[in-house]
């Protein structure tokens, strides 16, 4: 909180509004509460702030309005289609303005994403609140408010339907997809399953890209069950011969597809938003904070616990949900699993021998090993700190990444999805080199790849990328660096 003050306009020109029809000025929303959500799209505390605003909005109506601010801190999320895209992608209904200078971040103070700042309806700044909100705490304080405003004779309807435009639905057979996976089967048959986290669904394809069904009723939700099973932003998965293993992101849950039946559990997760997970072991029902990727081994699923910046693992056998490594903290800072510090782990990859996992720290830029060997023990292959990134190749001492999401294992070589730089990146790792690898388009129409988040290697010459905001599955050769659309 600090002192009140005249609020700055956010009318400024030259500043792109989304859902709107034009920029939106403070004079269009008198008689409101007025609170501005300083967001960035590359942060997960960011996203868990969302729903609580719908809430907020669903709650108070026309009392209250939700103005996103756009403040970026990747070079990528300077872009306005790139926030184009992240609206529509979170489903983003509000106003939106992108503030790539971050001038009314500036003006207003803000140190820190996300940061909710609160306008009166008469154009004063009442308080400021930082990180993520206790949803109850927030609704309460909001009801509070208004109820003084009301008492003062302040709350004065002003319509804003001729300035609102809702956000364009774009997608076809998938809708921002994210990790793929292979699922083994007992007679050798290759099949796959991607995430496709914007129609809230699982696909199940053969090898040659044709669909073979679908999981989820496609309405965002939590529920298990068969037909009316419902899941919310998957973004990661892992196989076995028997079942899906689903990191339902948004839901903060594990589910669990049992692929005869098609009947959907929820093996961890309560659908609430969790804080950081301990050392003692934690019950199913514990809430986990937005697993972005799954790894299985040896009848454990090792989850990306990206909301709270550690690695979790799930005991098939027991239901009990171990820490791995992360103290919580958001950092990048190698040691002892429980003292390691990561940043939004986003993607796994199990190396052949099981003694390892390669994951990507998204928000250092980083890819990091996790020792299965008993030591839990974090160390950094390449990257070096929360504000570093870029898209160089080299040495790993000195070579860049920006935001990458996904990875996977081929051989003695790991292959990044580096998302914010929409490239396809390898990390030798006898060498200790990184390179960047950029195939031939083989499709009629080539469209440059655009956030890639999720891959996968079949043998040593064969990947499959999800092309998240193309909507696509790209499969590329290695052998003679070729690549064509496989699906979507």
């Amino acid at each position: 909180m600090f002192g009140i003050t005249h609020a700055p306009d956010f009318d400024h020109p030259g500043l792109i509004w989304f859902n709107t029809r034009g920029p939106i000025s403070l004079a269009d929303l008198r008689g409101r509460l007025v609170i501005l959500d300083f967001w960035t799209f590359c942060c997960v505390n960011c996203l868990h702030t969302l729903p609580v605003l719908r809430l907020i909005e669903d709650t108070f109506g026309e009392n209250v309005a939700v103005i996103g601010v756009h403040s970026p801190k990747f070079t990528h999320e300077c872009h306005a289609e790139s926030v184009a895209k992240a609206i529509q992608r979170y489903d983003i209904r509000h106003p939106v303005v992108h503030d790539p200078q971050t001038i009314l971040w500036d003006e207003y103070c803000v140190r820190a994403w996300p940061s909710l700042v609160f306008i009166s309806p008469d154009g004063m700044v009442i308080g400021q609140l930082t990180g993520e909100p206790d949803p109850d705490m927030l609704l309460n304080g909001v009801a509070a408010m208004l109820e003084q405003f009301r008492h003062e004779g302040q709350l004065c309807h002003t319509p804003l339907g001729q300035i609102l435009a809702a956000s364009l639905h774009q997608g076809g057979a998938l809708r921002f997809p994210g990790k793929i996976k292979p699922c083994p089967d007992r007679d050798g048959t290759k099949r796959w399953a991607i995430a496709d986290s914007g129609h809230h669904q699982i696909v199940f394809l053969d090898d040659g890209g044709r669909e073979l069904r679908r999981w989820g009723s496609g309405r965002p939700g939590f529920a298990d069950g068969s037909i009316d099973a419902c899941f919310n932003g998957p973004e990661g998965l892992i196989c076995d011969e028997a079942a899906i293993y689903v990191a339902d992101t948004r839901n903060h849950a594990i589910r669990r597809i049992d692929i005869a039946s098609g009947f959907i559990t929820t093996l961890a997760g309560d659908g609430r938003r969790g804080g950081a997970l301990c050392m003692e072991g934690a019950p199913p029902e514990t809430s986990l904070a937005s697993p972005w990727d799954l790894a299985l081994w040896q009848g454990s699923v090792y989850f990306a616990n990206a909301g709270s910046h550690q690695i979790g693992r799930l005991d098939l056998a027991d239901g009990i949900i171990h820490l791995v490594a992360g103290s919580g903290a958001e950092d990048i800072v190698d040691g002892p699993g429980e003292h390691a510090l990561l940043a939004q782990p986003s993607g796994l990859a199990l190396c052949p021998s099981g003694d390892c996992l390669y994951l990507t720290d998204a928000e250092t830029s980083s890819v990091r090993r996790l020792s299965l060997d008993g030591s839990a023990r974090i160390s950094t292959v390449t990257g070096s700190g929360l504000y570093e990134y870029g898209d160089a190749d080299g040495d790993c001492d000195h070579a860049s990444f920006q935001h990458p999401l996904g990875l996977t294992m081929a051989g003695e070589r790991l292959l990044v999805a580096d998302s914010y730089n929409s490239a396809l990146r390898m990390v030798d790792l006898a060498a200790a080199t990184v390179t960047s690898i950029k195939p031939r388009c083989r499709d009629d129409v080539c469209i440059p790849w655009a956030e890639p988040a999720g891959i996968a290697a079949d043998g040593p010459d064969r990947l499959l990328l999800s092309d998240t905001n193309n909507h696509r599955i790209v499969e590329i050769n290695l052998a003679d660096l070729t690549s064509r659309t496989w699906f979507g």
